[in-house]
């Protein structure tokens, strides 16, 4: 049941004390779940695992026999769902009860220069296991120990074929004793794990710290993780010019997972974007549609900018179309509201490497959107509330922007927010990971962040 824990701790490390950017919250109902797709994940794959090699030594009248058992695999194993639930302030409970495991495998033995082996058939019946995680945080990173472990074993059975084995049945059970020992090694390595695993690589350029900013928070019903959810440049890391506001998340018990993000954790993302350079765009002709009514020539832009086919007559353009600051967005009560600032370079194509400077154009967008989702599909609507333009620098001599600015206005208006809204309208799918998808989902934009409330599908329901 390792999986159980891994699940939502993955990847959950460092503490600081400083606002989240991230919230979620893992209900009972979560709990249960997961707990119910790991033991269908382990149930299917038990068979396709190696067991590791078992050691160990009898001692006779003559000496001691040293024998290993090896090359074992699962042939067959009645796995009961556990049950597990929060236990509050504490971390999670977890009650095995009635496993069973059959093993075949080779065994081998040395007595001084004596050598035998052969193979056996091992089965163990009613395995019983009872064990308290704890969840608690160091100055390094979150950790997860195991506070108590209880384990026993109704019988071992063991069949030994070939040679003369004098392997000795009680060694076997005592090996398969150790059951406590086993599992905290693993939870340890799991901790190891989350030390060593704090942010997200999301592409070459960004990635996102999931370090807690505080310790957990473990309910009876719920276990809540505070995520510092702030992105980063890879190439050029630094803090924005701006501050996580608290939030308090309002989860949902009927739904597995509770999750809200701050408009800090989007606009950092942005900032990070900005920082990396890749907020810049090149546009050249063969970019746009044929249809199109206008098109990058100097001679074609005589209309907008009357000088420029009369200095540079008939010559293709190329526009550099880039963000002057970070693109901010803001959540206020059921509103999504964007404010963008950009910049296009426009030049003349004298050759492939040669570029002649022409003008520039400073902008200001304003846009408002309405999201919710529905089923799987995230649905809404996008609306420019404002743009204005102004002239950045020219090498034309200046000319009047207002024919630009009303061009822009209706290329949005007529092309872009239509197409947009459209595809908003039919729906866009909601984002999974690793084949896990969001279902029955609710979501509401709350003052300063967005909350989503989910159940989860998971790729193991496909194997049933």
């Amino acid at each position: 049941m390792l999986l159980v824990a891994t699940f939502f701790l993955m990847g959950i490390t460092q503490t600081h004390a400083e606002n989240p950017a991230l919230q979620s919250v893992l209900s009972q109902k979560g709990l249960q779940k997961v707990s119910h797709w790991a033991t269908d994940w382990l149930q299917g794959d038990l068979s396709t695992i190696m067991l590791p090699e078992v050691k160990g030594s009898v001692s006779i009248f003559l000496g001691t026999i040293y024998y290993s058992l090896h090359d074992m695999t699962i042939v067959r194993c009645d796995l009961p769902e556990p049950a597990v639930s929060f236990s509050e302030g504490t971390g999670l409970s977890l009650q095995l009860q009635g496993l069973s495991i059959a093993i075949t495998g080779k065994w081998n033995t040395d007595f001084g220069i004596i050598h035998d082996g052969g193979w056996f058939d091992l089965a163990v019946y009613t395995i019983n296991l009872n064990a308290l995680l704890e969840f608690q945080s160091t100055e390094e990173h979150f950790s997860i120990t195991t506070a108590m472990c209880n384990a026993d074993v109704g019988h071992v059975q063991i069949n030994f074929h070939g040679g003369a084995s004098q392997v000795s049945h009680n060694d076997i059970l005592l090996l398969f004793i150790q059951i406590c020992p086993q599992f905290q090694k693993g939870i340890e390595n799991i901790d190891k794990y989350l030390a060593a695993n704090d942010v997200i690589q999301v592409d070459s350029y960004v990635y996102l710290n999931l370090s807690l900013t505080d310790s957990p928070v473990v309910f009876d019903n719920g276990f809540k993780l505070n995520v510092k959810g702030e992105f980063y440049s890879v190439k050029s890391p630094s803090e924005p010019p701006f501050s996580p506001h608290y939030f308090k998340l309002p989860w949902q018990e009927d739904y597995m997972l509770s999750v809200g993000v701050s408009e800090f954790c989007i606009n950092s993302a942005a900032y990070a974007y900005l920082k990396s350079g890749v907020l810049s765009i090149n546009i050249t002709d063969g970019m746009i549609p044929k249809t199109s009514p206008i098109h990058l020539n100097t001679s074609q832009f005589g209309s907008l900018v009357p000088q420029l086919p009369k200095k540079y007559p008939n010559m293709e353009m190329e526009v550099v179309l880039y963000a002057t600051d970070t693109p901010l967005i803001s959540f206020n009560q059921t509103v999504i509201n964007v404010e963008l600032s950009a910049a296009a370079k426009f030049s003349a194509i004298k050759s492939p490497t040669h570029l002649i400077p022409l003008f520039s154009l400073d902008m200001q967008y304003s846009f408002c959107a309405k999201v919710y989702t529905d089923g799987q599909l995230l649905k809404g609507a996008l609306e420019m509330k404002n743009l204005t333009m102004q002239l950045g620098s020219t090498e034309i001599d200046k000319f009047d922007i207002a024919p630009f600015e009303n061009l822009m206005k209706t290329v949005m208006n007529s092309f872009v927010l239509p197409k947009i809204n459209a595809q908003l309208k039919e729906g866009l799918p909601l984002p999974s990971v690793k084949g896990f998808s969001l279902n029955k989902s609710m979501m509401t934009i709350e003052n300063g962040f967005l909350f989503l409330a989910a159940d989860i599908t998971s790729p193991f329901q496909s194997l049933k």
